[in-house]
């Protein structure tokens, strides 16, 4: 259990981090934001966990498929932002999120990538 708490407060104290840099720097904020730090904790506590290489793996490779259609979101959002505001323009980017990830994987299905 003590284990479960640390994986939480280390991933909670990195988002945390990442939202106090925004504050001070939208740039910085938006650099560290995008730097992978959650997926390679991620990939570390998969390890250390022990689990085996190709599940690890196999994260890695997804999450390289799955980043591709979430791109079009952070373009959308700050030119909706001012339009809509703050909820509705998260609702929407959300729901075209996941129409992308559907309309992604039929596409990558076709080229014998299987996404789901």
């Amino acid at each position: 259990m003590a284990w479960i708490i640390t994986k939480y407060l280390i991933t909670a104290g990195l988002v945390v981090f990442i939202t106090e840099m925004a504050k001070r720097s939208d740039k910085l904020g938006g650099f560290i934001a995008a730097l992978p730090l959650i997926t390679l904790l991620t990939l570390i506590w998969l390890y250390v966990e022990k689990q085996s290489d190709e599940k690890i793996a196999n994260h890695a490779y997804y999450t390289f498929w799955y980043v591709i259609p979430t791109l079009p979101m952070f373009l959308l959002f700050p030119y909706l932002l001012p339009k809509l505001g703050f909820w509705v323009t998260l609702g929407v980017c959300a729901m075209m999120t996941a129409v992308l990830f559907w309309l992604f994987a039929l596409l990558m299905q076709h080229v014998g990538i299987r996404l789901m």
